[in-house]
């Protein structure tokens, strides 16, 4: 019998859970897991050669709106379209993405690739734009498949709630893209915390100053003209749960998405995760008691603005003393320089975190921290107090595997990555709206301010309500 799609999505995850859910208990061909990408092209197709060339890993579907289903070539026309509406090169198309794995079955609409082959599929990784995230992972754990998401986890504070609740239901391996937080930075900040040599933070500073794609728009007052639709792109798919229907733009895709408050995260659900992880998880941070623009220039309903700096407020905890970050974007929206840097260029994006002893200076991803002054940091390796091996260990991607097999703990689980994407989704609406907020962490409320609290969730496309109930 044939089923329908919000059929088949309930179906397959109750026959799911006596097997599927269980890390490493139902895996593909000769050991391995079997792997479904959605989302292939650019930053998705980075993550699909990444993780489905790992040795275990068997690649069995491939999901892209733009995916051509009958040929991965591009023709000359395909070629001259990609390269006007902003694809990075040739090789980042979907259609080069596919061409790697001639064996995984394409599909364009993630929902009818799990009708076909959810009893097929083990594992997901999903690298689509933001306001994507959250339906084609929830579809995914609703069916008992093991996710790996890139960042930021979901678009809003209520999505990001779902993920990790349902994380908890289905109990499936999980894993938010951010890479950094599988690096030297994070075995560095974790050895550094337990041994004393982090402590008693006070303040943090945090930077990407580069130009984005939004900037050079200027005073934005509703949403782009319709342009031609490319040929066979499923742009239905692509708007996912979008309250309202917008017509294709190339303002709005490719890339373009993340400069809008409806599609994306701005520059801090971009950047953040890569430099405010490991002091959000080993600082205990959690949720902010308030949070505001210091700053904001070119505040707009429609985008991001061209500046602003969003000051965040964390109470004591366990032990640690109340600390506050200052997020600072847009280009030439530069923090204060600490007197300890000297006149040495700190490069960028990155962070200066304040401590009652120490000073600290990192960049961003996988890079680990220097401690100010440099002389200093020179003579504590010296005299042995901290040390430059943090070990080995496995790549960001290959630990999402292992999890799957059993064989390791992912280290950005949703319910690690999750309060940190809340705090993003807090910022944007800081930035959407500038002022002061006051949040309530018991009843996750935003207390003196209507028009902020409507923003902690989005109002939902008929047809997509099915992924907000658990």
């Amino acid at each position: 019998m044939k089923m329908n799609r919000r059929n088949a999505l309930f179906t397959f995850a109750g026959a799911a859970f006596g097997t599927a859910l269980i890390p490493g208990s139902v895996l593909g061909a000769n050991g391995k897991v079997n792997l479904a990408a959605i989302g292939i092209g650019q930053q998705g197709g980075n993550i699909t050669r990444s993780i489905g060339g790992l040795p275990n890993v068997n690649m069995v579907a491939l999901c892209d709106v733009h995916i051509d289903s009958d040929s991965p070539v591009l023709t000359d026309e395909q070629k001259k379209g990609y390269k006007e509406q902003g694809w990075m090169s040739e090789k980042a198309t979907p259609a080069a993405c596919a061409a790697e794995f001639p064996g995984a079955k394409k599909y364009r609409d993630f929902r009818k690739m799990f009708d076909e082959m959810g009893d097929q599929i083990d594992a997901v990784c999903i690298g689509v734009p933001d306001h994507s995230h959250f339906p084609i992972s929830m579809a995914a754990m609703m069916l008992g498949k093991h996710v790996y998401v890139e960042k930021p986890l979901a678009r809003t504070f209520q999505e990001c709630e779902l993920l990790m609740t349902a994380e908890k239901k289905y109990g499936v391996v999980t894993q938010m893209g951010n890479q950094g937080h599988s690096g030297d930075n994070y075995f560095q900040f974790k050895a550094w915390k337990e041994a004393g040599i982090i402590k008693d933070v006070y303040h943090v500073d945090a930077y990407m100053n580069s130009p984005r794609r939004w900037h050079p728009w200027g005073d934005v007052a509703g949403f782009p003209a319709a342009e031609k639709m490319p040929e066979g792109l499923d742009w239905d798919v692509w708007l996912g749960t979008t309250p309202e229907y917008h017509d294709f733009s190339k303002r709005l895709h490719y890339g373009n998405w993340r400069g809008w408050h409806q599609f994306g995260t701005g520059c801090f659900g971009d950047w953040g995760a890569h430099i405010l992880d490991t002091i959000h998880e080993f600082l205990e941070l959690g949720l902010p008691s308030a949070f505001g623009t210091k700053k904001i220039e070119g505040r707009n309903d429609y985008i991001f603005p061209m500046q602003s700096t969003v000051n965040f407020q964390f109470p004591e905890r366990n032990g640690m003393p109340a600390m506050d970050i200052d997020w600072y974007d847009g280009k030439g929206n530069w923090c204060p320089r600490p007197p300890e840097m000297g006149d040495r260029n700190p490069g960028g994006p990155g962070k200066f975190i304040y401590s009652k002893e120490l000073v600290f200076h990192g960049n961003s991803h996988s890079d680990p921290l220097q401690i100010l002054p440099y002389d200093k940091f020179k003579q504590m390796l010296k005299d042995g107090t901290v040390s430059k091996d943090y070990g080995k260990h496995s790549s960001h991607h290959a630990n999402f595997i292992n999890a799957v097999l059993g064989e390791e703990k992912t280290r950005s689980p949703f319910s690690v990555a999750g309060p940190l994407c809340q705090m993003f989704a807090l910022g944007c609406i800081a930035q959407r709206l500038g002022g002061e907020f006051e949040f309530d962490r018991k009843t996750n409320r935003i207390t003196n301010n209507k028009e902020a609290n409507r923003y902690l969730q989005d109002d939902v496309r008929k047809g997509w309500e099915q992924y907000y109930k658990l």
